[in-house]
């Protein structure tokens, strides 16, 4: 095979609905420092498309031009021997509407891109899928990765709780809080039945559990098996946490369900501003007071609603 090493370009495409753009949109910041309205963005990033719950899928790109025709003209140059391939021109798009492709032209762009290439297409199971986007007036083409909704084998847990977060949610929460894993370490101190843990070590994140309610401890352990899964959960308050970390993710124990008082609140906030550097709160409660007194900064913020149930994701240093 003979490709032309990809330019250290992607770029990603979006889907969310309207209650996840809020927290869609923190977790674009999280991993390329930025964010777009458009549903599709370009960076020198390198994501697994399939770690996020809004990326539908990333093209690596290979070729640029002004026009279909000038990606034509280099396609020819790809070389790949023995091996088949596919062409998908991407839906997603920044053109107005009046503009878009139907299908008959999305079909012609594939083929007329697809003919240059000297090898056997196949539409079924190719060895190489190319991808076709547009962006910026430019069209760019170049590998096509899709994304795999790993969280939904996530959703039936042998212990559930009602009101862990969603697995969407609880995976976009561990990339803001580790957008990359590289030498990190995290700790989830009120991990309830590890929501956030498997959706955590699922992505290769080195992150441990803790919480003080023995039964749900004994959940996450049985939740984070059953994904065949290893991680670590114990049981204890955060105040006996003497080891320290890059970050911390808290979802917030809730008054009702856990009979917890704001005095209790303000004690893991602290006991988190000492043993972590970054912390990622997630809470129902307006709670700034507390992250003041706690002595941190709130760096970023949004909200992740579901329906008129709105939680305030806080990450704070």
């Amino acid at each position: 095979m003979n490709i032309i090493s990809p330019k250290q370009e992607f770029i990603y495409t979006y889907a969310f609905t309207e209650d996840e753009r809020s927290l869609c949109y923190m977790e674009m910041r999280a991993f390329f420092g930025t964010e777009t309205k458009r549903n599709i963005l370009k960076s020198s990033i390198k994501i697994d498309p399939s770690r996020s719950p809004f990326i539908k899928e990333r093209i690596d790109v290979l070729y640029e031009g002004d026009s279909i025709t000038d990606l034509i003209k280099q396609a020819s140059q790809i070389e790949l021997e023995n091996s088949t391939f596919k062409v998908i021109l991407v839906k997603i798009n920044d053109l107005e509407d009046s503009e878009k492709f139907g299908h008959d032209s999305r079909r012609k762009i594939e083929r007329d891109i697809g003919m240059e290439i000297e090898a056997e297409a196949d539409f079924h199971n190719p060895d190489f899928t190319f991808g076709v986007i547009t962006l910026g007036g430019r069209w760019y083409f170049g590998y096509y990765h899709k994304s795999e909704a790993i969280w939904l084998h996530h959703l039936n847990k042998p212990r559930e709780y009602s009101t862990a977060l969603s697995t969407r949610v609880a995976r976009s929460v561990a990339n803001i809080a580790v957008p990359n894993p590289n030498g990190i370490k995290a700790i989830d101190p009120c991990c309830g039945i590890g929501t956030v843990l498997v959706e955590a070590l699922s992505m290769g994140i080195n992150i441990i559990g803790r919480d003080i309610n023995p039964s749900v401890v004994y959940g996450a352990i049985e939740n984070i098996a059953h994904f065949g899964l290893e991680g670590s959960v114990t049981k204890g308050p955060i105040e006996e946490v003497t080891d320290t970390y890059d970050v911390a993710i808290i979802d917030m124990p809730y008054n009702l369900f856990t009979h917890s008082t704001p005095d209790a609140q303000l004690s893991i906030l602290k006991n988190a501003r000492r043993i972590a550097k970054k912390v990622i709160v997630i809470t129902i409660d307006p709670i700034d007071f507390m992250i003041k007194e706690a002595d941190f900064i709130i760096l970023d913020r949004c909200v992740a609603k579901k329906g008129l149930f709105v939680r305030e994701v806080l990450v704070c240093e």
